[in-house]
């Protein structure tokens, strides 16, 4: 992880974190870093350097004048592009006895996008039936729109809702589901 990816990140996280990263003498006022002077003023000026670049690209903006900076949708995008967090899918409480099939075919020259791709989907949960087959048993459409749009695949991903899948009670078990 680079310094913009990890001031993205905890910039994303509210709290006393996030103002550590965006003010780095707060570690040395808190007496936090074990870090010399000299790696310090390194370590500053290079995140100093990094949410300047990220304010620039548009991922950052600040608030309430220059006192607290936060994401852009730009910035939130780039976090869920890096694998970073900001997709979310609500769990219904009861299962409606059907599995959300994502099948893709992503060319080799996008090999970086299918790999993320797949990354992203084993964090949230999906199983994978085969290396571009993946399912999961509740509604996710709205998460597969926002990734399709975020990966710009949409033409390469399937959305499938089936009632039934060979050999389901493989999946049943992995999910924690009864009929």
């Amino acid at each position: 992880m680079n310094i913009q990816q990890a001031i993205l990140a905890v910039i994303a996280i509210p709290g006393v974190l996030a103002i550590a990263a965006v003010a780095p003498n707060a570690f040395q006022i808190l007496g936090l870093t074990g870090l010399g002077k000299r790696k310090f003023k390194s370590f500053q000026s290079h995140t100093t350097r990094a949410r300047s670049r990220l304010i620039d690209k548009g991922f950052l903006e600040y608030k309430d004048g220059k006192n607290f900076l936060q994401l852009t949708e730009k910035g939130k995008k780039q976090l869920r592009l890096w694998g970073l967090g900001g997709y979310h899918i609500k769990k219904p409480k009861h299962w409606d006895k059907k599995f959300r099939i994502l099948s893709f075919d992503i060319k080799e020259q996008r090999r970086n996008i299918r790999d993320k791709l797949r990354a992203v989907l084993s964090k949230m949960g999906f199983y994978r039936l085969q290396q571009s087959v993946w399912v999961y048993p509740y509604d996710c459409e709205d998460f597969i729109q926002l990734l399709k749009s975020d990966f710009r695949v949409g033409w390469d991903v399937l959305y499938i809702i089936a009632d039934q899948v060979e050999n389901e009670k493989v999946l049943m078990q992995h999910f924690g589901l009864k009929y």
